[in-house]
Formats: structure tokens, sequence, C-alpha cells
């Protein structure tokens, strides 16, 4: 049923083919999530726990080459429901299962939207699949290692008196991480979200440089709302994000130009 002709399948065929891409795409999901269900507490103890060392790979790239040295984190840890930790090692499979099968899954609904494309749509879209992945890994791994340590050793290392102890339950420590790195992971979509809407003709280049002095600020606040309340953590965020930024309007830009030379044809 899945290789009929585009223009031979129904309605109803079309759902079909939409309810069984989904249903692939769930699997890869449970597949990879079974599998981190037997390293779940290796992961949680070296992905997670080690944020609040000295030794975690961020902190201490942060101090051999930019002279910023953090000490342990004094946080400890407590589960106060129950089922809480149950429940949580079951997110984290899942989002780790999502993550990794990410490509799949996108692969399964771009393979889905292709056939409803003209042939030139096609090809300008030509990659989409390896650009999306590529910039949704690079935004989680992002997300790991700058936006969730910075909140976690900000937090952590914050008193207003030294007698109230840091204890975090399990579910506020883990949401922060998970998040940081799924929204970290979406953030970088940026340059594909302004690919579609330039194809729409919904914004331009032009509009793009116009609000770019807006659009800094907006990031500006942005990042003061996803990091700790400190500068320097929001410039290390805020760099990355405005140059997709720049991304987006020289893409825009090979948009405008494709535009302007079909309408004069």
């Amino acid at each position: 049923m899945l290789d009929q002709p585009e223009e031979e399948m129904s309605f109803l065929d079309h759902l079909e083919e939409l309810r069984w891409r989904i249903v692939k795409s769930v699997i890869a999901i449970l597949i990879v999530a079974i599998g981190m269900w037997f390293i779940k507490e290796w992961a949680i103890q070296n992905l997670f726990i080690a944020m609040t060392k000295e030794d975690f790979i961020s902190f201490r790239f942060m101090c051999d080459y930019l002279g910023i040295c953090i000490g342990e984190i004094p946080v400890n840890f407590q589960s106060t429901n129950v089922g809480a930790q149950f429940s949580y090692a079951l997110l984290f499979c899942f989002v780790g299962g999502t993550i990794i099968a990410f490509p799949f899954v996108f692969h399964q609904l771009w393979g889905f939207v292709k056939p409803g494309l003209r042939e030139n749509e096609k090809q300008t879209a030509r990659g989409i699949v390896f650009y999306v992945t590529l910039l949704f890994l690079l935004g989680v791994v992002f997300g790991y290692l700058v936006v969730a340590p910075l909140c976690i050793q900000f937090f952590g290392a914050f008193q207003i008196s030294e007698e109230f102890q840091n204890i975090w339950t399990i579910s506020s420590f883990m949401s922060l991480i998970i998040s940081s790195v799924m929204f970290s992971g979406l953030l970088f979509l940026l340059p594909v979200v302004v690919y579609i809407l330039s194809k729409l003709g919904i914004v331009t280049a032009d509009f793009l440089r116009k609000y770019r002095r807006h659009s800094i600020v907006g990031v500006l606040i942005l990042s003061a709302l996803i990091t700790p309340p400190d500068f320097i953590s929001q410039v290390i965020v805020s760099i990355p994000i405005l140059i997709l930024y720049e991304v987006g309007i020289i893409v825009a830009k090979r948009n405008d130009k494709q535009r302007l030379k079909m309408s004069s044809l």
C-alpha cells in the first residue's frame, strides 16, 4: 500500500501511512529506551550526578582554558515521593531513547511529507534530514555541556545563609537537566525554522536584518530565562543563538534570490 504512486493514494491511505510511520518511530524509541534501562544506574551517576563534581568535563575545560575553576558543588539529593525514582528512571530512558532515535523519527516524518512537495521543493530541501539531525544533536550537546552545568553550578553553590543546605529532590534535579538539554536541542533548529518561513515568504533576509537589534535583545532575555542570573552564563548561551540567527539570515537571503529568479522566468 505504501508503494502506491502519490496521485493514487486516497485520504485513508495517507492516514494509514502516517499511522505506520508513527508506529515505527515509537518502536524505535522504545527499543533504545529498553536498552538504556540496563545502563540507567551508570548513566545517572556518570551523566547527571557527575555535573556536581569538579572533574566534570565542562568544569575541567573552564579551569584549564578559561581560568575559571569550580570546586565540588555542595548539594545532596533526596527522593520525597513514592515511586519518584522509578518514574524518573523511566523518563530518563524515554528522553534518551527520543534523542538517540531522533534521526530515524525525523526521517519517518520527512518520508511522509516529502511526496507532497513539488520537484523543485524536493531539490531545495535535499539533505534536510541530515541538517535537522545535526542541528538538534548539536543543541543537545550544547545544553548538556554548557546550559545544564552552569545552572547546576550556580544554584548548587548559591546559599543565602550557611544555615540552609541545598538538598534537591530527584524530580527538580533531573527536570532541570532534561529540560535544558531538550530546549537547547529545539532552539538549535532556528535556521530550519527560518528556512521554512522564508520558503513560505513569511520572512525575508531584509526583515531579519531590520530586526537584528531587537533579536539580540530577545536572545539576551531568553538566555536570562534559561540560565542562572549571571552575565557570563548569559553571554555564553547567547553567542551560539546569535550565530544561528546570522545563519538564518544567510539561508533566507539564498531563498530570496531563488524566489526572485523564479519570478523573473
